[in-house]
């Protein structure tokens, strides 16, 4: 038997599948990844089990769905079987290095199986408030003296003046209230990809001779959206200063201005976000230089992919709040290179998440957990076999702030992805969506009621089956260990 492979997993905050330059995008964002993808599976219809963040990594790590221990439960139960417990059960150094996702933490159980975790969140940090991931109006400057919250009010009874009123305390708070800031570095609310890389690089050199899974969690495209002054330059948008950012993150997190206003903004927004993929890229060849370097490279299994993807006004939102299922939140890019694979086609299959890491559970030789729910595919893979499995997608609709017992309580939405049909089922309002996404891509024109029957019926007795199965198979003690915890941190608060 040789030597086990190591396993590199890299995952991206809100990274779109369709602002990946290596799966199409016309802007220059991933142009290390494009060059790996010429060695690499590449797939190009890769959905994640649920969006954002807390609804994405339980499926992604512990191969359940995120709802599958009930919708009062966020994160990883005690104890659960991941892709690190069982990696490190088979003799593997691991390591984790997480930009500052305030939900992939101890708190929530990620730690679990890793040697060495590094979340870069403060000793203590208390809950996140609501608007995470929402826009929030004004933030905090409207709050700053009562005078100003009654002449808001005021102005809003008064017709047009209360749009008058947000726009012009708004330049207020741009050019008057706030300081200037110098530099981007000021403004970045995360560790930007090469602060990751740098503690990573540190890591391996202190685990030389044994195979290592190593998790690397990037936050650069995550708004607002401050990429390095470097990652600018590489797009070519050298123009771009620290106040002209900061003046376009504030406009878009904007609650008063509906769809059309944003609009104005939007390109010059979605050029900041490009910048932060584009980082992570350079910061990912980064890490492989360092591999190479090393000697390691070529007996290691590397996988890049996201959490989620954003919405820029696609469906009049913005950011990645749960509110919907549609393919810019849950299409995501999915890249896994594997020295000396024999097959390069792109695959067209959907993909779901769900089976990503007993698939790479599979490449690396080692034993897949019975707890998993998904399927390795690495063998179908391999033999250019195809699979029918639709890919379900599910989150509780209006959970902003998973810290809150209360948001976690809502209702579901449901999806089932086929390769080119979609069912969306909304248990809130009780309505159901259709979608034909060969012919309406961007999800604008539900089809009617009459229309492909019977794929209809097959996708809505696979999400009768999905429902049925997830109530049947749940883990009562995995339910209550993490029922437990939840309740002890809410007594220690």
């Amino acid at each position: 038997m040789g030597t086990p492979q190591s396993l590199v997993l890299m995952t991206v905050d809100c990274m779109r599948a369709d602002h990946a330059s290596f799966l199409g995008y016309d802007r220059p964002t991933t142009p290390f990844l494009a060059t790996l993808a010429a060695e690499s599976l590449v797939f190009r219809n890769a959905i994640v089990s649920g969006a954002p963040t807390y609804y994405s990594f339980p499926s992604m790590v512990a191969s359940r769905h995120p709802l599958a221990l009930g919708r009062d439960v966020v994160g990883l139960a005690p104890e659960e079987p991941t892709i690190a417990t069982a990696l490190a059960e088979s003799g593997y150094a691991t390591a984790a290095f997480v930009a500052g996702n305030p939900y992939l933490t101890p708190r929530f159980g990620y730690d679990t199986g890793f040697d060495v975790f590094r979340d870069f969140l403060a000793a203590g940090e208390g809950p996140i408030p609501d608007g995470l991931d929402t826009p929030s109006g004004m933030g905090n400057a409207r709050s700053v003296s009562r005078i100003n919250r009654s002449l808001a009010e005021l102005a809003h009874k008064l017709g047009s003046l209360g749009s008058l009123y947000d726009e012009l305390y708004f330049r207020y708070c741009q050019r008057v209230v706030a300081s200037t800031p110098q530099t981007l570095d000021e403004l970045r609310r995360f560790p930007a990809a090469d602060v990751i890389v740098d503690q990573a690089c540190e890591w391996l050199a202190g685990v030389a001779g044994r195979p290592f899974f190593l998790w690397l969690h990037f936050m650069d495209p995550h708004s607002p959206y401050y990429p390095p002054q470097e990652a600018l330059n590489l797009l070519g948008y050298s123009h771009v200063d620290a106040s002209q950012a900061r003046y376009l993150n504030s406009y878009w997190n904007r609650g008063d201005l509906g769809p059309n206003r944003l609009r104005r903004h939007r390109e010059e927004v979605i050029r900041l976000y490009d910048a932060g993929i584009r980082w992570t890229d350079a910061q990912a060849a980064r890490l492989v230089d360092v591999l190479r370097q090393r000697g390691v490279w070529e007996n290691c299994v590397l996988a890049f992919t996201a959490d989620h993807g954003e919405e820029f006004l696609d469906h009049g939102d913005r950011y990645h709040a749960p509110r919907k299922v549609t393919e810019e939140l849950v299409h995501v890019p999915l890249l896994i290179r594997v020295s000396g694979i024999s097959r390069t086609e792109p695959v067209n299959l959907p993909f779901s998440l769900l089976d990503l890491a007993p698939t790479l559970l599979e490449v690396v030789d080692a034993q897949v957990p019975g707890s998993f729910r998904g399927s390795g595919r690495w063998a179908q893979l391999q033999n250019g076999l195809s699979w029918e499995q639709p890919a379900i997608i599910e989150c509780v609709t209006g959970c902003t702030n998973p810290f809150r017992m209360d948001k976690r309580l809502g209702a579901r939405i449901l999806g089932v992805r086929e390769g080119r049909y979609k069912l969306v089922i909304d248990f809130g309002n009780s309505s159901e969506a259709f979608f034909d996404l060969e012919s309406d891509p961007a999800e604008l024109r539900p089809l009617p009621p009459d229309a492909e029957k019977p794929v209809r019926r097959r996708l809505l007795e696979r999400a009768r089956h999905h429902l049925a199965s997830s109530l049947q198979s749940r883990d009562p003690d995995a339910r209550l260990a993490a029922r437990l915890r939840d309740l002890r941190l809410e007594w220690a608060n």
